[in-house]
């Protein structure tokens, strides 16, 4: 049974990798776009607002899948100098750590959501677009890292090395 929770967990973690590749395309074509427009001179609202919008949804998607992959800047040169017992400690005190930290942030994206979804608030760029839209991908792209840190936590306290 946690082999099929760990299979379908990282089913999501690189779905969530995809979502971030969409993101950064989309980072592309409003670009594009913007660069087109000037040049055959026309003008489309709020091009560079969701250029930035979709960077910070293609960011919090990809940490996820990154942490999974193991992408992300670790400890490993200081976890190797280590022995064997106390690496494992080490390690399970930074994964509790980060564990704790990421569900804060998940929290308090959930919260922020929450609060502009609650009070219909609009972004203030040309194109006056409900704040809750663009701060969606990142409360669920921090709620990934959350259970991602969490299952690596969970794995390295019951995998025997």
């Amino acid at each position: 049974m946690l082999e099929k929770i760990d299979n379908y967990l990282k089913k999501i973690y690189k779905f969530s990798g995809y979502l971030a590749a969409f993101f950064l395309i989309l980072i592309a074509i409003f670009i594009l776009l913007g660069v087109s427009s000037r040049i055959f001179e026309f003008y489309i609202r709020g091009l560079s607002e969701y250029s930035g919008y979709c960077m910070a949804s293609s960011t919090f998607f990809a940490l996820a899948y990154t942490f999974s992959e193991g992408g992300h800047i670790r400890i490993t040169l200081f976890l190797e100098k280590l022995n064997k017992k106390f690496r494992k400690i080490f390690e399970i005190w930074c994964l509790s750590v980060a564990s704790i930290f990421s569900a804060y942030v998940a929290f308090y994206f959930i919260k922020m959501l929450i609060v502009s979804f609650n009070f219909k608030e609009r972004s203030e760029g040309a194109d006056e677009i409900l704040i809750w839209i663009p701060q969606l991908p990142l409360a669920i792209g921090s709620i990934i890292l959350s259970i991602c840190i969490l299952h690596q936590l969970i794995k390295s306290i019951y995998i025997n090395d």
